[in-house]
Order: C-alpha cells, then sequence, then structure tokens
C-alpha cells in the first residue's frame, strides 16, 4: 500500500489537474471520441503522460491566419525505450508509422528514444496502439515521472554493459505508472462510461506523482555518453576485475532555466553517496519518493529536483535521503569520469560479431535530396535484422552483424549518400540541437534546422586554424529549457529571441563542468565570428593538450569576455 505524501496548501494549475485526473485519465477518452483537432488546456497536460505532446506546425500559422483557419495542431509521440534497445522488427514498425501517420522522418531524441513528428489528432490513438503492437510503449516517455532510463548503448560482450542495460530495464520497469489509464484509453481497455474507473495503488507516485519530470542513467567512468552530470538521477559504476562492485549515486543534475529569471538555472548533479550493487533499486526508489515529498509544487519553473538539492545543501540532502533508505548511507568515493565515446563507425563487440555505428545529424532519420537515410537504414534492417541501440548523440548502432556485411553496407552508405563517420567533422560528430522551430511550441529560436549552416561555418574556421582534429562539442537549443544538454558543452547555443543567441563556453565533453555566458542576444550571422577570436587564442595559447572548454574554463568569464 502506497502513502500518500502531504498535499501541499498552495499548487500549481497542473497540480490540480493530476490530483483530479482519475489517475492520468481526465477526458482523453471523451476527447478522442470527439471529432477536433486539439485537447483541451487541462487534457493536454495530462496527454504527456502516455507520450505525447500537443504541438501545432508554427511554419503554417502566417497562412492559416491570413486564411482564418486558425493553427495546425498536430502531435508529437514519443518511445520510452530503456537503453536504447531496439529489435529489427520494432524498427521498422515505427518507420511505417513515420509514413503512415506522422511526417515521414523519425527522430532519435538525446535520451535514446524515438520520436514521431506531426501526428493528426484523428491518427493519435491508432499510433499509439500501433506502437505497443510492436512491443515499445510511449507511457511515461513525458510527464512528471520517471521517464527513459538511459545506459551506455555500445553492445559490447562485455559483462558490464550488458549489467547497465539490465539495470535500466529494472528501473524502467519499476517506476513507470502502474495506473491503468494508458491501457483502457489507448489500448482497447474496458471503458468505463457510467460509474468509477478501476483505481489502483501507486506505491511510489500516489495521486500528485512526481513535481516534475525526473531522468535517470546509467553511465561508467571511460563512458559518459549518458551525460551524468545533466540528470536528476545517476549511478556510475565502479568497476573492478571486469565486474561492477558498486556505484557512486549522483544526484540533483538538470538543464532548464528561464530567461530573465535568476531563480532558474541549470545545475550539476552532486555524488551524494555510494552503494552496493543490490542496493540500486531502494537508492532509486529513495529519491525519487524524497523528490515527491519534498519537491516545489507551488511553482513548476522551480519544481526539479536540483532544486531541493541546491536550496538544502548536499549535507541535508543525504541527512533526509537517510530517512528514505533501508541502509546506512556511506559517502561517494573518488571515481573520476574521463571519457564519452560515440561509438560510431565499426567496432568489434566481442563475441564474433560487430556493429557499425552511424551519425544521424541532429538525430532525423530522412530522406531529403541525395541524402536518402531512412531508406538506407529500412534496406539494410531489412536485409540484416540486426539489434539496433539508439545513442544519447542521436546516432543509431547496427548490432550483431556479421564481418561479411562489411562490403554491403560501405557500398550502401556511398549509394544513399550518407556519409561515413571517418569522412564527417569531428565538431559534427559531436553536435547536438533540438528540434525547435516548428514543431516546439516553447522554442523562441531555430536549433535543428539552424545548427547543420552553424556546423560547416565552423569546419572551415576550425579547418583554417589547423583545429579540425580536436573535439569540441556544440549544442544549440530553441529555448533556455536545454533539452540537449547546452548548458555542460565546450559551446552551447540557446535561443533568445527571434535569431538571437545567448552563447556560451567553458564545459567540456565529459559534461562534468557548467559553462558560462560568452555573450548574449548573438544574431545567428555572428555567432561563429564571435567564437573566432576565441579560438585564434586557444590555437595560440592552450596548455598541452587541453580542449577548448578547458581553455574557456581556465581563461574566465572577463578574460573570454574580452577576447571574444
Amino acid at each position: 500500500m502506497s502513502i500518500e505524501p502531504p498535499v501541499p496548501a498552495t499548487r500549481s494549475a497542473v497540480e490540480l489537474i493530476k490530483e483530479n485526473s482519475l489517475q492520468l485519465r481526465g477526458g482523453l477518452a471523451e476527447e478522442l471520441a470527439r471529432d477536433s483537432e486539439k485537447f483541451s488546456d487541462a487534457d493536454k497536460q495530462l496527454i504527456k503522460f502516455h507520450g505525447s505532446y500537443q504541438q501545432d506546425n508554427r511554419d503554417a500559422r502566417k497562412d492559416r491566419h491570413r486564411d482564418g483557419a486558425g493553427k495546425a495542431f498536430q502531435f508529437m509521440v514519443r518511445c520510452k525505450i530503456p537503453g536504447g534497445k531496439v529489435t529489427a522488427s520494432q524498427y521498422l514498425a515505427i518507420d511505417q508509422l513515420a509514413e503512415k501517420y506522422a511526417n515521414g522522418t523519425l527522430r532519435i531524441t538525446s535520451r535514446q528514444g524515438f520520436q514521431l513528428h506531426g501526428v493528426l489528432k484523428s491518427n493519435l490513438k491508432q499510433t499509439i496502439r500501433e506502437i505497443n503492437d510492436c512491443l515499445l510503449t510511449t507511457l511515461g516517455a513525458c510527464g512528471d515521472v520517471s521517464r527513459n532510463v538511459m545506459a551506455p548503448p555500445a553492445p559490447f560482450a562485455s559483462p558490464v554493459y550488458q549489467e547497465l542495460q539490465r539495470r535500466a530495464d529494472v528501473i524502467a520497469q519499476l517506476f513507470a505508472p502502474r495506473s491503468k489509464a494508458y491501457h483502457d484509453i489507448w489500448l482497447n481497455g474496458v471503458a468505463v462510461s457510467n460509474g468509477a474507473p478501476e483505481l489502483v495503488d501507486e506505491p511510489i507516485y500516489g495521486k500528485l506523482y512526481l513535481p516534475r519530470k525526473f531522468k535517470t542513467v546509467f553511465a561508467l567512468p571511460e563512458d559518459n555518453s549518458t551525460d551524468l552530470f545533466a540528470q536528476d538521477l545517476g549511478f556510475l559504476a565502479h568497476v573492478e576485475n571486469g565486474a561492477i562492485v558498486g556505484y557512486n549515486v549522483y544526484a540533483g543534475g538538470g538543464m532548464g532555466m528561464t530567461h530573465g529569471n535568476t531563480n532558474t538555472f541549470p545545475f550539476i548533479a552532486q555524488a551524494i553517496c555510494y552503494i552496493a550493487p543490490d542496493q540500486v533499486v531502494a537508492a532509486a526508489e529513495g529519491v525519487i519518493k524524497l523528490f515527491r515529498d519534498h519537491g516545489n509544487r507551488a511553482d513548476r519553473k522551480r519544481a526539479r529536483l536540483k532544486y531541493v538539492l541546491h536550496d538544502w545543501g548536499i549535507e541535508k540532502f543525504r541527512d533526509v535521503l537517510q530517512t528514505y533508505l533501508p541502509f546506512p548511507l556511506v559517502l561517494p568515493r573518488d571515481i573520476p569520469v574521463t571519457g564519452f565515446p560515440l561509438s560510431v563507425g565499426w567496432h568489434d563487440q566481442g563475441d564474433g560479431k560487430y556493429f557499425y555505428g552511424i551519425s544521424i545529424e541532429n538525430g532525423r532519420i530522412k530522406d531529403e535530396g541525395d541524402l536518402r537515410l531512412r531508406t538506407m537504414l529500412r534496406k539494410l534492417i531489412e536485409k540484416f535484422q540486426p539489434n539496433i541501440r539508439l545513442t544519447p548523440m542521436q546516432d543509431i548502432l547496427l548490432c550483431d552483424l556479421p564481418k561479411s556485411a562489411k562490403p554491403l553496407i560501405n557500398r550502401m552508405l556511398t549509394v544513399y549518400g550518407v556519409a561515413k563517420p571517418e569522412r564527417i567533422s569531428l565538431v559534427q560528430l559531436h553536435s547536438l540541437a533540438c528540434p525547435a522551430v516548428p514543431t516546439c511550441g516553447l522554442a523562441l529560436s531555430e536549433a535543428e534546422r539552424a545548427l547543420p549552416g552553424i556546423i560547416d561555418e565552423l569546419e572551415a574556421e576550425l579547418a583554417k586554424l589547423g583545429l579540425d582534429r580536436d573535439k569540441i562539442g556544440v549544442r544549440m537549443t530553441g529555448c533556455p529549457n536545454g533539452c540537449v544538454r547546452p548548458y555542460q558543452s565546450d559551446i552551447g547555443i540557446v535561443g533568445r529571441s527571434g535569431d538571437k543567441y545567448t552563447l556560451f563556453v567553458g564545459g567540456n565533453l565529459v559534461g562534468s563542468r557548467l559553462n558560462f555566458v560568452l555573450k548574449d542576444l548573438v544574431p545567428m550571422s555572428e555567432i561563429v565570428p564571435t567564437l573566432l577570436p576565441l579560438l585564434n587564442d586557444y590555437k595560440k595559447n592552450r596548455q598541452g593538450e587541453e580542449g577548448f572548454g578547458d581553455y574557456c574554463h581556465r581563461l574566465g568569464t572577463d578574460r573570454c569576455g574580452a577576447i571574444g
């Protein structure tokens, strides 16, 4: 039996919607049966828990406004895929749905999931049902719950990598909502038109669910591709003699902020404690319950776990967390994070098979002009039936391939206009962008459609300087919510207004440090010119193998600003 946390006196409107939703049902079933293009304001909040966001095509606004037609409403549908593991048949099913119901593209998220964009309300139920038919789910991919659980994606025949993937599956299953609303609404469950629906025990979430979203990852010291420091909860594996002997537990990371609101800010996760391998589930449950009971339910802009940790301080956080743990809290060990592998190109799995990592620019799988990436992937997956891993860098790994697959795959890359990783610049390989305009209603500026041009310009300047073999991470978002984690990277570009951005420098590839503002309100056309003086100085004055972010961090805000 779950123990309901105390209901706070002051709550946001979304908190009231959740409490009165009959475990996330609201009026969703009735709204789906109604001939309309959108949901009510209350129900558009609830569909997030079911894996969808109500959006509109912002490119179409001007013409529709002129014609008096109003907004062109559509929906994003997100799959929750622990560790990014997808079978060949699942990939092909999602690819087919992209053609049937969405805009003909697939998007790999920076949290190892799939998104479909452009789904109409009339097709929403069928889309979600068919996703479940292929044994994937959208439940909990969005909303105020534990979202997709990430793990290093490389399919090495290593007990350590395999254990982290297994742990991700366990945590994802244990902390999925128990409500039957998802089945009843989307999967032809028993609709309840008279009387109350069947309510079940929610032992973790209670009737209020969490104050905001909650993100969990597993990582290795040499493989922090999951961005441990940007997450609400992270488990950093401690490995000895090829086996995991414990974990440092991190908590309180998060990237979201609001321009002009100094009470909101990005925050790097802190090492809280050290646990044995058999204490992972209890530790995760303790942190989630602490957040459930103590997170801010009045102001959603300040409702993430990071603000609890920031406001309390780490010692109080540890003291309170101890009351949720069935074992004594042990202080964390010194386990440095050192690596951020991309896993692109050919790799030996260690079991006689190979995987091939294909770089997907900004995660968008599409056919456009001479680039026929979506067609190529479909043909390769149909032929070889590989297992698939989606990476946090929005790339795709084709796994369990025979060595004999190499010549055909190499040839198909050329035929379908898909660049091999060795022909892609390091700065592009280490870049990320969120979708932003036209689908995201929160976007203030372009990101996915703008970053390729910025990267092209940056590539040219880096080549002139002889810095083209340097690993420099660039992350761009259309708003300050920071979905692709721009505040940890060497270079962060965050939408400010229209074609203007806030430019950040001073993070690093492994994401263990926040960057800082180099310049605000930079026009898109001035982003690379603004960086160029710093890049010149970096070439001349860096120390040893110092990375660009490390160099900027060493100089500090004032000196970087004076140079830039």
